[in-house]
């Protein structure tokens, strides 16, 4: 694994606060959102970034990785003529599922991937299918999340340490998701930070949240707590990474607060440097499996059933058990060919799996079906509301016209959430902004006929030559597409 380029500190360009972040002092490096970004026609303070020598790195939300499906060739393209176009050192992704296949459903959002050997499996291959498609380093982060799958055979220190082992993806982790998940999932921060290699962390996300009835929720539009910073530390005393990044989404404070959030973070770095070079000028400390990738006893991380088997590492034992085993560490029969059938085999029959798994719970979230066998149906229903809360925010930035013809932001969410309750997202933001307005109109609304005209002529000119008539309005509603 080569070495990581220094970044330094930096924070998530956003248009809302571009003319602030060139202002900042002492700017390492930007991230962007890579699918907010059109190469050769960059926005005018992005570009002037480039000019000066920051460093700007594409950070995609759409890939899905974790996803049964394999990565779509079109959207890994596009991913890598953006690091080119950026000159970018490398570019990053999650570990999640954000649709599925079959049936086909989008939620707009990023949702745990199934801790299991399984999804394990399909992960690493994808993985593997998008570094050979990308022209520089591919590094995941670790996502926040409401609800736990049910049945999980790894935890995720384990399910980390076993992806790097497998695949050499670099990983990007966010501290401020690690705080999430110690709340609203129990897991311990530690123990996924002693279970990273030092040579596999390409930089690090810092952002704030609220919680709300015992639930965090990952914001990115609250002030970064004491707590997070904490993890930070912890982090940095581990190891030192490569860059530190602060994310902000939402509710942009002024430029002097940004400014002194990102000296926060420059301070518990420089106070976790001491540990740092402390832990360097000490000897090394064997433990078991592959070098730094094994979790040591001591992080607090239990051999669970499913714990990566001798044979699957790089130890002492690999060597005559790894010939004997299938890349997930299942026995596997000895002739060549044979071998080589069963895992095609198996490898398709983990993708139909884990596409049926996801497909059930997504289809929960976004389309108001059961909640599956083993989940906690709360958390469920609170990450369907987080959800659909997420999507009619975007769908108000996509289309501002929207909450100014129904009378303002209030009744413009009210609306779109009944809407969204019944409706999954059916192909992208600008799709699904024409599509409530639509049922809008298929249900006369807005009430008052000023309104409903000026939202008209605003469908008419996106979505076609006229809006369906009153006949058309019937047939749909009797049919149940507008339900």
């Amino acid at each position: 694994m080569e070495t990581m380029a220094q970044l330094g500190v930096g924070i998530g360009w956003r248009p809302e606060i571009a003319d602030a972040v060139e202002r900042l002092p002492g700017l390492d490096w930007v991230e962007v959102v890579a699918e907010n970004i059109c190469p050769g026609h960059l926005p005018e303070p992005l570009q002037r970034l480039l000019d000066r020598g920051v460093r700007v790195v594409p950070h995609g939300v759409s890939l899905g990785l974790g996803g049964a499906e394999r990565p779509d060739a079109g959207r890994l393209a596009a991913l890598a003529e953006r690091a080119v176009a950026l000159g970018a050192p490398l570019v990053t992704e999650h570990i999640a599922f954000v649709r599925t296949a079959s049936p086909a459903l989008e939620a707009g959002h990023l949702l745990p991937v199934q801790r299991t050997r399984d999804a394990l499996d399909v992960l690493c291959e994808n993985v593997r299918i998008a570094q050979e498609a990308l022209p520089v380093p591919l590094a995941l982060e670790n996502i926040a999340a409401l609800v736990r799958w049910p049945d999980e055979e790894l935890t995720e220190a384990q399910f980390l340490a076993e992806l790097v082992e497998r695949t050499g993806v670099r990983l990007l982790v966010d501290v401020a998701n690690l705080h999430t998940n110690r709340i609203n999932r129990g897991e311990d921060p530690a123990a996924v930070l002693a279970a990273i290699p030092p040579e596999a962390l390409a930089y690090v996300h810092v952002a704030g949240g609220v919680e709300r009835d015992g639930v965090w929720h990952d914001t990115h539009a609250h002030p970064v707590p004491p707590a997070v910073l904490d993890i930070l530390a912890d982090l940095a005393g581990r190891m030192r990474p490569a860059g530190v990044l602060l994310e902000r989404d939402d509710a942009f404070p002024p430029e002097e607060e940004l400014a002194a959030e990102l000296a926060a973070i420059r301070s518990t770095l420089e106070a976790a440097s001491a540990t740092v070079r402390g832990a360097a000028a000490a000897p090394p400390v064997a433990v078991a499996g592959v070098g730094a990738a094994a979790v040591p006893a001591a992080a607090g991380v239990p051999a669970a059933a499913g714990a990566v088997p001798d044979g699957a590492r790089g130890g002492p034992a690999a060597s005559g058990a790894a010939a004997a085993r299938g890349s997930a560490g299942r026995p596997g029969p000895a002739a060549p060919g044979a071998a080589s059938g069963a895992a095609a085999a198996g490898a398709t029959a983990a993708r139909t799996r884990v596409g049926l798994e996801q497909a059930a719970l997504l289809s929960a979230l976004v389309a108001g079906t059961p909640v599956p066998e083993g989940f906690d149906r709360q958390r469920v229903r609170v990450q369907a509301r987080a959800l659909a809360a997420k999507r009619a925010d975007i769908v108000a930035k996509v289309a501002p016209e929207l909450p100014e013809l129904l009378g303002g932001r209030k009744a413009f969410r009210e609306a779109f959430l009944g809407y969204a309750r019944h409706r999954p997202m059916p192909g992208g933001y600008r799709r699904d902004a024409l599509d409530f307005a639509e049922h809008l109109l298929v249900r006369d609304l807005p009430a008052d006929p000023a309104a409903r005209r000026r939202l008209t002529v605003w469908w008419r000119n996106r979505a076609g030559p006229k809006p369906p008539g009153r006949i058309v309005r019937w047939a749909r509603a009797l049919t149940g597409r507008a339900a």
